[in-house]
């Protein structure tokens, strides 16, 4: 990064933002009881300006971040704010991604001010928020089926709970205890921002700090416009498919995208896309922002600030109504996860058509989702949620990565010890997928091999992409292996899952899961 005009400053600032939101993420990580959270640290925290614009973040989920600031945002519409409180939302239809994240927004007062200066919020998935099956994921045909939708309410005031929201909300989730510790976490997450926040005042003052965060915005903006410049001007059309069993004539969706590059500006136009379904791939605009944000951000160079600023030189358009920007009661468990993914794959595409011989292959394309509940005789409720790593795409220069969380997912693997700790469950096989990325002269990063037994009977759902053709090659290169989900009961009875199934598995049920390879770059050599 540039040293003159400020650069320094702006740089130091960067990492003193940025540490606060790591701070938080560490507060929450340590306070968190689910395995989710804990575990396969599924959450992310930020820092943002008076506006709700995002200044900061910590090194967490891409489709968490991107997508927050449309969060902060209906939390400032919707309540005047006190110090001490904090709102509670997660509908998809006010700047939520799905039903699981719950975000957690709380105002910064410094100096005495009547205002908020900022704003620190944190997301966690949580592993169940009701709805018709244990972990909130499986396939439903609208909103209700999904889990309890929540507006921007003020769960603490003044620093304390409200009880009586709080009783409402835990007694629509199956493993209540759980919630609330988590979101006694989230809690604590947000105070750890608010108090670092208030020693930065302290030590730089309040004007310094508003200055250097707008500072930061104009920064990325900046840098974001040039590289865009870089790029020559014109007219990309792309287009993909997400697998959508039942829902349409031919079993998919698309996703289409017209991206137009001029003069250091871009427009990511969506609304060519499909209506909305009765699937839950269905998602919101505000992921659609979250994911031209990442996939400039991987365009930028190293050290460039994360923030709002990136996407100043840019449009995103979306139509109400569609696939990418649904409305209610739509479903959209899996468009966050699933969706988010599919739309980097259609953006990265239409960038390497601007940047010939510069972008990798596709990776898996999918998060690969399971979740899982029931009851055991020991501990009683429990429910679980995970996604699992595939393949990364190969590049020009280099293999991919095998057995990696790729693009807009950035969480870990849950330790199997954890797992079998916590869950009726036990890990009969976890391994790379040997073969299943595209070879290539360079090839793709393997998928994953998984095997569960169930302890206990389960009510579970399989919700993932990539089962009817595998994840694509680049210059030449072919596609990596497909996803595959299979059941296979104590009797023999085998059953395969679709792409997003619902199921229930009796005790002793061993569940197999495959997940796609990353497309090869480039042709073998005979």
């Amino acid at each position: 990064m540039a040293r003159g005009d400020g650069g320094l400053w702006i740089e130091v600032f960067d990492h003193l933002f940025a540490s606060v939101a790591e701070e938080m993420g560490a507060a929450l990580i340590r306070s968190s009881f689910s395995p989710n959270i804990k575990e396969r640290r599924d959450l992310s925290c930020a820092l943002f300006d008076a506006r709700g614009r995002m200044i900061a973040q910590a090194a967490h989920l891409p489709v968490h971040l991107g997508s927050a600031p449309l969060s902060v945002q209906a939390a400032i519409e919707a309540l005047e704010m006190h110090a001490g409180d904090a709102v509670l939302l997660n509908d998809p239809y006010r700047g939520g991604t799905h039903l699981p994240d719950l975000t957690l927004v709380s105002p910064v007062f410094l100096s005495g001010e009547r205002r908020p200066s900022f704003y620190v919020a944190n997301r966690a998935h949580h592993a169940d928020v009701g709805g018709a099956a244990p972990g909130s994921m499986a396939p439903a045909r609208d909103i209700h089926g999904e889990g309890l939708r929540i507006p921007p309410l003020r769960l603490v005031a003044r620093g304390a709970f409200d009880r009586a929201l709080l009783e409402l909300l835990l007694a629509n989730m199956r493993v209540p205890r759980e919630r609330e510790a988590d979101l006694e976490a989230q809690w604590a997450a947000n105070r750890t921002g608010v108090q670092r926040l208030g020693e930065l005042c302290a030590e730089h003052g309040r004007a310094t700090l508003i200055r250097r965060s707008s500072e930061l915005l104009d920064w990325s903006a900046r840098a974001c416009r040039a590289e865009l410049a870089r790029l020559p001007s014109g007219r990309h059309a792309v287009e993909d498919v997400l697998e959508v069993p039942g829902a349409s004539p031919d079993g998919l969706a698309r996703i289409r995208l017209r991206l137009q590059l001029a003069r250091g500006r871009a427009t990511f136009d969506f609304r060519a896309s499909d209506d909305q379904l009765e699937s839950p791939l269905n998602t919101v605009h505000a992921v659609v922002v979250s994911a031209v944000l990442y996939s400039l951000r991987l365009l930028l160079p190293p050290h460039t600030p994360t923030n709002d600023g990136v996407l100043a030189p840019v449009r995103v358009l979306t139509r109400k109504g569609s696939l990418v920007d649904a409305c209610y009661p739509a479903p959209v468990a899996g468009g966050n996860v699933e969706t988010s993914q599919r739309l980097v794959d259609v953006i990265l595409e239409a960038f390497a058509r601007a940047l010939p011989g510069r972008l990798p292959a596709a990776s898996s394309g999918t998060m690969a989702n399971l979740s899982f509940g029931g009851h055991d005789p020991r501990r009683g409720a429990f429910t679980y949620y995970e996604t699992i790593a595939g393949g990364a795409g190969a590049g020009p220069q280099r293999d991919g990565e095998s057995a990696v969380h790729t693009h807009m997912t950035n969480t870990r693997n849950t330790p199997i010890e954890a797992l079998e700790l916590a869950f009726p469950v036990r890990v009969e096989k976890l391994d790379v997928r040997r073969g299943s990325g595209g070879r290539g002269a360079r090839r793709g990063g393997d998928g994953i091999e998984k095997r569960l037994r169930f302890l206990v009977p389960v009510r579970g759902a399989w919700v993932a992409e990539r089962s009817l053709r595998g994840p694509a090659g680049r210059a030449g290169g072919p596609r990596g292996a497909v996803s595959a989900a299979v059941l296979v009961t104590p009797g023999g009875v085998t059953r395969r899952l679709g792409s997003k199934e619902a199921f229930d598995a009796p005790v002793g049920a061993r569940l197999s899961l495959r997940t796609p390879g990353g497309g090869g770059h480039g042709r073998t050599l005979a």
